[in-house]
């Protein structure tokens, strides 16, 4: 495990975009990004491809990967945080240099789509990245709850998740422990097998899904993929975050038509995290523990920066 050092104010926070391009209104949100965090004592530093688009869908592969490699290089970025998600950061995963990353530990932050990105960096090296809000969205959240909660882990090492008082419901009984893992539902559904697979043995791991794009049945198909190649049998536990979709469906209830009564693993569910208004942040690869007699159903239980 590679702990990323603690972010400090007048510290420079690299932003790539390894997703969808920032085109259109994308720009002047994420220059309102840029104000909101420069105020709060941080400067910002643009990947020289941020703004590309130069495949009429996204930059290239390899433009991407430049700009995160060139980031994790460059003494003077202490973080690096993703601008948007989108469909195809999994596009960068044979160009990154993965031992430049163990050389030059950095946070590393986003969500939705950069769940990819986040596990498979954290699976090649062994450096804790965070599932967290995106650049962008600093600046179109109607709170700055997400914005908090990023500066609360990242500048104060705060291993809280979430606020205070906020509800926890308890899917299925039980006690586990294991390192932190998963996202996004479709793109940790992509990890499962090939080149590119993560470890899901003994793992806590974590899922949400946006309603928007991934209905009921869609979801019970990635779900009903991961248990046919063994996720299920190998997890300790289970931590459910937001899912909206027009039918009033819930993700605790796909999931449960899925695993039905073959698991014994605890399950719990929360709102505070993935695509909500109210996103903490969860570090990939440090240890956390689910105990459904207590209050506090899931804590972190691992520093995840130094």
């Amino acid at each position: 495990m590679i702990l990323p050092p603690k972010l400090k104010r007048g510290d420079t926070i690299g932003i790539v975009a390894p997703s969808n391009p920032i085109v259109g209104d994308n720009i002047e949100e994420i220059e309102q990004a840029k104000r909101i965090v420069e105020r709060d004592g941080f400067k910002i530093k643009y990947a020289k491809n941020l703004f590309s688009n130069s495949n009429g869908y996204s930059s290239s592969a390899k433009e991407k990967a430049e700009d995160i490699n060139e980031m994790f290089e460059d003494n003077d970025v202490k973080m690096i945080w993703c601008a948007k998600g989108g469909e195809n950061s999994n596009s960068t995963f044979e160009y990154i240099n993965y031992e430049n990353i163990k050389r030059n530990p950095k946070i590393f932050c986003g969500y939705s789509d950069i769940t990819s990105l986040t596990n498979v960096i954290s699976e090649k090296t062994g450096l804790i990245t965070f599932s967290g809000t995106n650049f962008k969205t600093i600046a179109t959240d109607e709170t700055d709850y997400s914005y908090k909660e990023a500066i609360k882990r990242f500048a104060d090492g705060s291993l809280e998740i979430g606020q205070p008082k906020e509800e926890y419901i308890v899917i299925k009984d039980g006690i586990a422990e294991g390192e932190l893992i998963g996202g996004n539902l479709s793109l940790t559904r992509g990890l499962v097998s090939g080149k590119y697979s993560i470890n899901f043995e003994n793992k806590i791991l974590f899922l949400e899904e946006l309603g928007f794009e991934t209905g009921p049945a869609l979801a019970s198909n990635f779900l009903y993929y991961m248990k046919q190649n063994g996720v299920f049998d190998e997890i300790n536990g289970l931590w459910i975050g937001n899912y909206e979709h027009e039918s009033g469906t819930s993700l605790e209830k796909i999931i449960m038509d899925v695993l039905g009564s073959e698991y014994n693993f605890p399950i719990v569910k929360s709102n505070n995290f993935g695509h909500t208004e109210t996103k903490t942040v969860i570090p990939i690869g440090v240890k956390a523990q689910i105990n459904t007699n207590e209050e506090t159903k899931i804590r972190i239980i691992e520093c995840c920066v130094k």
